[in-house]
């Protein structure tokens, strides 16, 4: 069950589908606010202070990828996608935007709760500064403060780079980090269109921590966008493929 003090900000036109999340949403114990259009989303974002927003991109007043660009200029709230558009591109620009997720309808009930899982995790570690120096899923632990790796117990040799492209991922564990957004931190804004180092140096960190870099069970792939470091709390049966992307190692 959800905290109660958790609001979840809903933006969809279609009648039917906002009844659907807002059932699926309050029957988890979440607090739900709806908006039917661009203009209602936007006030409610502001005189509400939500949790977090599932967003709809096609509004009949403004295109959603205009909210998700107008949202991040001034607020760090989550925001997880809902949309029909399912091409990767579309995927890419909402992401690269700002947006936290991103579902492509129809979704299952049980995917998006545990989106909105991932989403909240990242609000709380956002107010608190930071999510510790301490990252462990599985048998890896990432020690951010001395800036080293251990597998099954023992330290992982780590170039400075396969260092860095680590620490991002695992910093937004369960979040999808574009290979746009993944080149400008890592390499820096210049190298935002060499694709290709993103995916060198996602390889060689498989061949270092997973036990079968063709089924990898860290470094999931988004295919066609970027990829998405395996959230600690879906490290279980239960919750198993819900976080994941894809697990095959393709790019």
């Amino acid at each position: 069950m959800a905290d109660q003090s958790h609001c979840v900000l809903v933006v969809e036109d279609d009648p039917r589908m906002r009844s659907f999340l807002h059932a699926l949403l309050a029957s988890h114990d979440y607090r739900v606010v709806l908006a039917e259009d661009a203009a209602s989303a936007l006030r409610e974002i502001t005189t509400r202070n939500p949790d977090v927003v599932v967003l709809d991109l096609g509004l009949p007043d403004q295109d959603g990828l205009d909210v998700v660009r107008r949202v991040r200029e001034w607020s760090e709230v989550p925001i997880v996608v809902v949309s029909a558009r399912g091409k990767e591109s579309d995927k890419v620009v909402a992401l690269d935007l700002g947006a936290d997720d991103y579902l492509t309808k129809p979704f299952g009930a049980e995917e998006l709760l545990a989106r909105l899982r991932v989403a909240l995790r990242h609000l709380v570690l956002r107010g608190s500064g930071g999510d510790g120096p301490v990252f462990e899923v599985g048998d890896l632990r990432v020690d951010l403060a001395r800036r080293e790796a251990t597998l099954h117990a023992e330290r992982v040799e780590l170039t400075p780079t396969e260092y860095r492209l680590l620490a991002m991922l695992v910093r937004h564990a369960g979040r999808v980090l574009t290979h746009q957004q993944i080149l400008k931190e890592v390499w820096g804004q210049a190298y935002i269109r060499h694709v290709h180092y993103v995916r060198v140096y996602v390889a060689q960190l498989r061949r270092k921590l997973e036990e079968d870099p063709s089924r990898p069970a860290y470094i999931l792939t988004e295919t066609g966008v970027g990829y998405r470091f395996r959230d600690p709390s879906s490290w279980s049966a239960s919750e198993e493929g819900l976080l994941g992307g894809h697990r095959g190692s393709g790019f």
